[in-house]
């Protein structure tokens, strides 16, 4: 009876780790897989809906093709037709590197507005305050920048990738010219 009591703990042990591995990689901002947007709830969501969605293949596809040219091939233009195509702007994920897609065209004007509605979307999308902030920096505000900093500390913690990323410009000097 004992025996059989600790291999269904192991059992249930193991079961509940590979349930969470997926769940905490999908939770990893600025991965190749979108994040569900802040009001994409199954009480929300209507029967017949038939618009895309975080389980729309169509959309997951196109999106990770729009994260490869960005990330892999740097063709930032390309991906902001990608993205925008998709249909799904208002989206915080997308919205988001269509802003990083901008700044890195420097076109700084663009990129902030994209931010803004990523961050509009959903206020608590780490991957846009810290490249928000990383805009902020190389707009030269610093004291912005900061802020950015503050409110990944408190979103995603000071051993996130995003607030360790953003906190390492911080520390380099003003004026560097570094593009981040």
């Amino acid at each position: 009876m004992r025996k059989l009591a600790v291999r269904l703990l192991t059992l249930a042990m193991f079961t509940v780790a590979l349930v969470a591995v997926p769940l905490l990689s999908a939770y990893a901002a600025g991965s190749d897989n979108p994040a569900p947007p802040a009001s994409d709830t199954k009480k929300e969501k209507k029967k017949g809906d038939k618009s895309s969605g975080i389980d729309d293949p169509k959309f997951l596809a196109g999106y990770r093709t729009a994260y490869t040219t960005i990330y892999d091939r740097n063709d930032y233009a390309a991906a902001i037709e990608q993205l925008k195509a998709l249909g799904h702007d208002d989206r915080a994920d997308v919205a988001n590197l269509i802003g990083y897609s901008y700044r890195k065209l420097g076109d700084y004007k663009v990129s902030q507005i994209w931010y803004e509605r990523a961050l509009k979307a959903d206020p608590n999308y780490v991957k846009t305050w810290q490249y928000y902030g990383l805009w902020q920096l190389e707009q030269g505000n610093r004291d912005q920048a900061q802020y950015h900093l503050n409110r990944l500390a408190a979103l995603a913690g000071t051993g996130s990738e995003e607030y360790r990323s953003l906190a390492a410009a911080l520390e380099k000097p003003p004026g560097t010219g570094l593009v981040y």
